[in-house]
């Protein structure tokens, strides 16, 4: 996106217009789309530069870096669309280290065609999700590419932020007797996907938890600096994500079926289409591993926030040789919550 700043003779036509290969030639109609659509509605100070990158101070601390490319489909769905998905994924495997986010960079891959009005619709969602966060959308790129070799858009986007002094945080820091903890309702995102793309309708709208969630995680870090992992249990959900995390750690995990959080039409929603809400996406909830001792402390933490109201203690960190996540369930019984087979939702995120 970084384009001399021009002023045209004839605005876009955002109501009825659409991508054209021109578009992405760099000259002129691509400078136009810049001015007129990106730098209107993620306008900040660092964007309006119009530079190849942008330069910021940052404060002291270790500097964290992620990226993430979203492809979901359908790309508008109930509680968000690709553009705040865009946002908030990305901001939230920035925090997941419990770092502050502070920039973001976006790339975008138009399809020839892509309506305009579309396109405005995502970029403002994007803008008012940076803003809303308080990280803003400083950089960027944007290509076209020809009719039938895209989706509509494709959005990459790059978060940096700051991790304070002494904060350490990672997927190998879960150790024997550790609590688990979420922050909410698993499987919302991924069921709200699934029930747009096949015009399912049920009693309850059921939409997506995308959130960004580093004011949780940094409320979380201030009361209990010494947490040991973080994770946001996107694609694969929370089976999968704690699978990922009982492997680095080289531990086991114990969960209680009744302690975790699925709202009553999530459930009823993957009884109907054949789906385990635990295998579900999230894209507004988290993980957190840490000291028992500290459990009922985050635990109070995370329920006065906003996000963070029906969070609960799911299960503790064992020892196992073999890594294996095993829950108890409400019948008394119990079963291996094991890795994701496959992929039981495509384009997710």
């Amino acid at each position: 996106m970084s384009r001399a700043v021009k002023r045209f003779p004839m605005r876009l036509k955002i109501r009825d217009g659409r991508i054209d290969m021109s578009h992405g030639s760099g000259g002129r109609a691509m400078a136009q789309l810049i001015e007129e659509l990106f730098f209107k509605h993620l306008d900040n100070a660092l964007l309006r530069q119009a530079n190849d990158q942008a330069a910021f101070d940052v404060p002291a601390g270790r500097m964290v870096m992620s990226t993430d490319g979203h492809v979901i489909s359908p790309l508008f769905f109930p509680g968000g669309d690709i553009g705040s998905l865009s946002v908030h994924g990305t901001i939230n495997d920035v925090a997941m280290s419990g770092a502050q986010p502070l920039y973001l960079s976006a790339g975008f891959i138009l399809e020839e065609g892509f309506p305009l009005a579309d396109l405005e619709r995502i970029v403002i969602s994007m803008g008012k999700a940076a803003k809303d966060a308080g990280v803003p959308v400083v950089t960027g790129d944007t290509k076209v590419v020809e009719k039938g070799k895209g989706d509509g858009v494709f959005i990459t986007t790059t978060g940096v932020g700051v991790m304070p002094t002494g904060v350490i945080i990672s997927g190998d820091l879960a150790r024997p007797g550790d609590a688990i903890l979420v922050n909410g309702s698993m499987g919302d995102h991924g069921v709200a996907i699934m029930s747009s793309r096949e015009n399912l309708q049920f009693e309850t709208t059921i939409e997506s938890d995308s959130a960004a969630l580093h004011t949780l995680v940094a409320d979380m870090v201030a009361a209990v600096p010494g947490i040991h992992c973080l994770r946001d249990p996107t694609r694969g959900g929370l089976a999968t994500t704690l699978n990922e995390l009982a492997q680095q750690s080289g531990v086991g995990m114990n969960l209680n079926e009744t302690a975790i959080p699925i709202h009553p039409a999530v459930t009823a929603a993957c009884e109907l289409l054949g789906l385990d809400p635990l295998y579900v996406a999230n894209e507004g909830k988290l993980i957190c591993i840490c000291a028992q001792q500290d459990a009922q402390r985050i635990l109070e933490v995370m329920q006065a926030h906003p996000l963070g109201k029906q969070a609960a203690i799911i299960g503790e960190v064992v020892e196992d040789a073999h890594s294996f996540v095993q829950m108890e369930t409400g019948f008394g019984g119990s079963r291996v919550v094991d890795w994701l087979a496959g992929e039981q939702l495509p384009r997710i995120c």
